[in-house]
């Protein structure tokens, strides 16, 4: 893929697109969201894992619009939940807002001595030929009692990150990009692009 190749990010999720848009900056792709190009509704989530789910995004924006398409799907996975909401970390308990689903959450892990998480996150770039690359990162974590910090979105607030004393949502952009779950997914993909147009040695 050309380093000034068109790209849509595949998701109607403001605040990620705008992390994706940041970190894909080195690429110097063109970056198109969907309401860019007419406000294309992406289908459901019928995928039983999180690559099925990132898949099924992607190639369907890709198909739909002719041009090479990246989607994410990502969850929180609590141990003490038995890995729940996982793939469903977007819709959890029907709740339709974060501080909705924050709440839940809070309530599903009452009493819970073990409060380890793993954040989840798969990127799927695909092409209108049927190529697919899949990316996967993931971060270990501890679900607090309450909310700390305003960055971020989702269950950022709430996910302490090991070694740092923050949560997601206390970091900085770029703290968050380099030890995030889909930070760490993107530093695949990054590698991937990058070292493709390396021009050859002498």
């Amino acid at each position: 893929m050309s380093l000034r190749m068109q790209v849509v990010l595949a998701t109607g999720n403001r605040g990620k697109a705008a992390e994706l848009r940041e970190a894909l900056a080195p690429l110097e792709w063109q970056l198109l969201t969907l309401e860019d190009l007419g406000g294309l509704q992406l289908p459901q989530e019928t995928g039983n894992t999180y690559e099925d789910n990132a898949a099924l995004k992607a190639c369907f924006a890709a198909l739909k619009l002719g041009l090479p398409a990246l989607a994410d799907d990502s969850g929180l996975e609590v141990r003490a939940l038995g890995g729940q909401p996982g793939i469903y970390s977007a819709r959890f308990g029907d709740k339709r807002t974060d501080l909705e689903r924050n709440v839940f959450l809070l309530e599903s892990m009452r009493g819970a001595e073990d409060r380890s998480a793993t954040f989840v996150s798969v990127l799927v770039l695909a092409y209108p030929d049927g190529g697919l690359e899949t990316y996967r990162g993931e971060v270990s974590g501890t679900i607090l009692e309450g909310p700390r910090g305003s960055g971020g979105f989702g269950y950022d607030s709430l996910f302490l990150v090991p070694g740092l004393g923050k949560t997601m949502a206390e970091l900085s952009r770029e703290e968050k990009r380099r030890i995030s779950h889909r930070g760490l997914a993107l530093d695949q993909l990054l590698a991937h692009h990058l070292s493709s147009h390396q021009a050859p040695l002498p």
